[in-house]
Formats: structure tokens, sequence, C-alpha cells
């Protein structure tokens, strides 16, 4: 009797499991969607993981487009701003003609000034992003990113002139004279419209002073007055001349 129910038992038991659904396999659309659906809640990390599956694990040249994008969008607005832009950099290899380079390349120079530091620190990434806002400038003058890339375009070379004006000066303090001068001279003639210029002039001529090179201190200074007629460094560059006259 016992046996019988341990019998009827079991065969309850399999008729149950064999009534289990079997899940279908997953596809790329499903992970597309998922994804979408996790970046909609902001959950950028959970989107990436299924969008990584569509680009890793099937082969959908249209899909897998759509995937690698998605990835460098969910970076970029997790402000994982080094992932972005290994994720742009790869698009723009791998698809150098799609007809989303040019959105590829904004949000590529984008996640470099993401990325920018005060000009007393490196500025690798100013100068990428401003050679990549250069390139979008010249190979589509009509994309509408345009005015937005010229504005940090300037916002670039402000910086990589407030960071020569910085070394230049460490130059002077450690009586480093001529690295000071060639250093301020090119800046001068890269960045000729710097906001500060008139503080280039005057450490310029200052460097030429202090190396003992007076008629070349003279001609900077008169630039910086006739440049800058109002700037508080033409004071400081009389001060400074009358040391030396």
């Amino acid at each position: 009797m016992r046996y019988s129910f341990l019998l009827i038992i079991f065969g309850l038991l399999l008729s149950a499991c064999s009534k289990v659904a079997v899940p279908p396999p997953r596809t790329a659309d499903s992970y597309l969607a998922e994804g979408e659906s996790l970046f909609d809640k902001g959950r950028y990390e959970d989107a990436i993981i299924n969008w990584e599956k569509v680009r890793d694990s099937y082969y959908s040249p249209e899909l897998n487009i759509i995937a690698e994008l998605k990835i460098a969008e969910a970076y970029y607005l997790s402000e994982k701003f080094p992932e972005a832009a290994a994720a742009y950099e790869d698009f723009l290899k791998q698809h150098p003609n799609h007809g989303r380079v040019p959105e590829a390349l904004f949000q590529l120079g984008s996640s470099y000034f993401s990325q920018t530091l005060p000009p007393d620190r490196d500025q690798t990434a100013t100068r990428n992003a401003m050679v990549t806002f250069q390139d979008l400038l010249k190979r589509f003058p009509g994309n509408r990113h345009i005015a937005e890339a010229r504005s940090l375009i300037d916002q670039c070379r402000e910086t990589l002139a407030d960071h020569e004006v910085y070394v230049s000066r460490f130059y002077l303090k450690t009586n480093q004279y001529d690295a000071a001068i060639s250093r301020l001279e090119e800046m001068v003639k890269t960045y000729p419209n710097y906001v500060r210029r008139d503080e280039a002039w005057f450490f310029l001529g200052q460097a030429y002073l202090k190396k003992g090179e007076k008629e070349k201190a003279v001609k900077t200074f008169n630039t910086l007055h006739d440049e800058f007629a109002g700037s508080p460094y033409n004071r400081q560059a009389q001060k400074a001349l009358e040391k030396y006259y």
C-alpha cells in the first residue's frame, strides 16, 4: 500500500515537472529592448550589460552599430568619460564612413572635454578635445553641433594658453629665462585671441629684462600698453623697467 502511494506521488511530480515552460532563447532585439528600458530608468550599467550581449553575441551589422552607440552614450551619461571616449573611438575606427560619424565625433570630443583639468595640470584631454572638435568642423561644416563645437574649441584654447603662462611663470621663478621666453613667444603666436594676453606680454617682458635683453623688454611692454591700455600690468611693467634704468 505504501509502495503504491509513493508511486502515485512520484508520478505526480513527473507530471508537474513536464509542464514547466522552457523560456524561448533570447534574441538580439530582446536584449536591445531590455537595455532601452533600463537606460530610461537611469540604470546605465545594467543597460550596458544587455547591449554588450548584442554587440558580442550576435552578427547583425545594424544592431551591432546601435548597441555600440548605446553603450558609448550610457558610459557618457553615467560620467564614465574615459570609457565613453574609448567606446566612441572604437566606433569611429570600425565604421569610418557611417552616417553617425559626425554625432560620434562630437560625443568623442565632449567625452575628452569632460576630462579636462585645470591649467596647472596635464592638458592631454584638452588637446584631444580641441583636435576632435576641429576635425568635426573640417569634415562636417554643416553639422548641427558646429556652433557648440566652436565654443568648446575656444574654451580649450583658453585653457591651453593658461597652461602655457603657468609653465612660463614657473620657468621665470626658477631662473630659466630662455625656456620662459620660448614658451611665451610661441603662446602669443598660437593663441592670438587669448583673453589674458596682457599677462603673457608682461611676463615675456620680465623674462627679457632678467635675461638682459632690455630693448626686447621695452618693445614687449610697449605692445602690452598699446593692446591693453587699461591693464594693471602696465604699472607693473613700468616699475620693472625702473629697476633696470
